[in-house]
């Protein structure tokens, strides 16, 4: 799937898959939708949107959370605007064999989805709201990388009556990539081009 940085700086042509999914997603995603057009307007670039049905929406119409159809919109797209998936008929139904949430992992890893970039900086008018102390969350600019198509998810899992498990397992080239991704968040962040690895390492050789 080709990356909106991958358009020429003017004259851009955008198409755009939108994924509405379930709960608040449709309406947020029509928010979503409405900021996207006006940023081209202003600009001066063109955009399409093409919808498709993913999570509980899905699974009520065709039975698949990702079906094949809202693969091949994701695929042909230059970017995917995805809200959110989920439904509490299904939270509260520990025999259900198709969840929501299994068309975001199969979103993920049929497209490739391995690194999520999540941004964080504070607004001095909601600092006050923070459950942390204003001296610590003040100024705070980071971003968090997080892996996304491997570990626990996409493991090895076991469950019976007595006992469960969730395989966490990772490759070099899972890493690899993700730490790219990382140290090219760090280049562009060019006032501060610090990179933290979190991890848990005692007795847990996986992280």
């Amino acid at each position: 799937m080709s990356s909106i940085k991958d358009k020429k700086k003017s004259n851009m042509d955008f198409k755009i898959a939108v994924l509405a999914g379930d709960g608040i997603g449709p309406e947020i995603s029509v928010q979503g939708v409405d900021v996207m057009s006006a940023v081209c307007e202003k600009f001066g670039h063109k955009v399409s949107y093409e919808y498709a049905i993913c999570g509980a929406d899905a699974i009520d119409k065709v039975g698949d959370p990702f079906p094949e159809e809202t693969y091949e919109v994701c695929k042909n797209a230059d970017a995917v605007l995805f809200s959110a998936v989920g439904d509490p008929k299904f939270d509260n139904d520990p025999t259900a064999k198709v969840r929501p949430e299994q068309g975001l992992l199969a979103m993920r890893k049929k497209l490739g989805l391995f690194a999520n970039i999540r941004p964080v900086q504070t607004f001095k008018c909601l600092i006050h709201k923070s459950p942390l102390r204003a001296e610590l969350v003040e100024n705070a600019d980071f971003i968090c990388i997080r892996e996304l198509t491997g570990g626990m998810y996409f493991g090895e899992k076991y469950q019976d009556n007595d006992k469960a498990y969730d395989t966490n397992f990772y490759t070099r080239p899972e890493i690899e990539r993700t730490d790219f991704v990382s140290c090219a968040e760090a280049v562009l962040a060019i006032a501060n081009d610090t990179r933290t690895s979190i991890a848990r390492t005692n007795g847990l050789n996986s992280l």
